[in-house]
């Protein structure tokens, strides 16, 4: 690790200005962990960037036999069977291949995020676009609802509830919640969103009601401290072992080997994604590095130009990932969203600065 180029990445957080935590864990050892106009405990809405919580508490349900991959998501849910749907599987949901990249539109699926009921008879009533499995298209609210539901229906409990206890609890990671509590507001970071709608956009988003509602896609809201542990943890196998600094290594098994690993298998490589418009490189939950060529980089991750690292961004704004080769998990939050390409490029040249420093290029 050279101290000196790590010091370079983190001058491309404070020269970009915006309130920004950024973690960095190289093999169970936190080796940056900073803040920047913003306290250490400050909770950031992560955005898409938490869709793999959700998405490893399925895969978890299924390690432990409560529901399989290949069951189709009517059999817990009966209504969800509607016009058509009665075929889509969890794994095609977690592929992004089911089919219903939005219940309708995005803008009716975005004014229902903070309203659980009306978000699940949305997808009730929706029509799928595509056959199940036919091809991947980015299932950008549908995603975490679908799943939610799921989780629901097939053990009795809250979505929220089974993740803070299932997984955040034995990871140790008190910062990270699936709705803001109240008791935690003073510490959330407001969202500022730049471009024609900023403003109202911005607005909406950064109300109580918004941040405290269970948004499964995106309403996650966490540290980076909090969001390296979540990675490391998978990068060992499914085991905790206290990256969070004042965490002892507890050896907590969360998730199997097998169950991580299956999580990481590609299952989309040079397809174009039917709703983000450029290829995307998918797993079972996360978005995954590439090799490199044209096609990659337009990619959140594909610049990394590795197969194996996995992870997920969030509206180009805040990003989690893992690099199995190197041993790096990697956490930037931040509040300010300037644009999918702009925010992009600055994630992709902070990673590839942490990345030289670790000696990974």
């Amino acid at each position: 690790m050279d101290p000196i180029l790590l010091e370079r990445a983190w001058d491309l957080v404070v020269e970009r200005g915006a309130p920004a935590q950024l973690c960095v864990i190289r093999d169970g050892r936190v080796v940056l962990d900073r803040s920047y106009r913003c306290e250490p405990d400050a909770l950031f809405w992560i955005f898409s960037a938490g869709k793999p919580y959700t998405a490893m508490l399925v895969h978890l349900l299924a390690e432990r036999g409560e529901l399989s991959l290949d069951d189709p998501v009517a059999r817990w849910w009966p209504e969800f069977a509607q016009h058509g749907k009665g075929g889509i599987t969890v794994r095609h949901v977690l592929q992004h291949r089911a089919g219903l990249p939005t219940a309708g539109s995005f803008l009716g699926d975005a004014l229902a995020i903070a309203d659980w009921d009306r978000s699940v008879r949305r997808i009730e009533r929706a029509h799928p676009r595509w056959p199940a499995g036919e091809v991947p298209a980015y299932e950008i609210l549908t995603f975490g609802f679908i799943l939610g539901e799921l989780v629901r229906r097939v053990t009795g409990v809250p979505v929220a509830e089974l993740l803070r206890t299932e997984i955040l609890e034995p990871l140790g990671a008190r910062d990270t919640s699936l709705g803001l509590p109240d008791a935690a507001w003073s510490r959330h970071v407001p969202l500022r969103i730049r471009g024609p709608l900023g403003l109202p956009v911005q607005v909406v988003l950064n109300q109580r009601r918004t941040r405290r509602a269970v948004i499964p896609s995106a309403g996650i809201s966490t540290t980076a401290r909090d969001l390296g542990a979540f990675y490391d943890m998978l990068l060992n196998d499914g085991r905790v072992r206290g990256a969070v600094p004042d965490g002892e290594p507890s050896g907590t098994v969360i998730l199997r080997p097998e169950t991580v690993a299956a999580a990481r298998v590609a299952t989309s490589h040079d397809e174009v994604d039917r709703f983000a418009g450029f290829a995307m490189r998918w797993s079972q939950g996360f978005q995954l590095g590439g090799d490199g060529s044209p096609a990659d980089l337009r990619g959140s991750l594909g610049r990394l130009n590795r197969p194996r690292v996995f992870g997920h961004n969030g509206s180009s704004c805040c990003i989690g990932w893992a690099d199995p080769d190197s041993g790096i998990a990697f956490a930037y939050l931040t509040n300010r969203f300037d644009g999918r390409r702009a925010g992009a490029d600055h994630q992709l040249a902070l990673a590839g600065a942490v990345l030289e420093a670790c000696g990974s290029t």
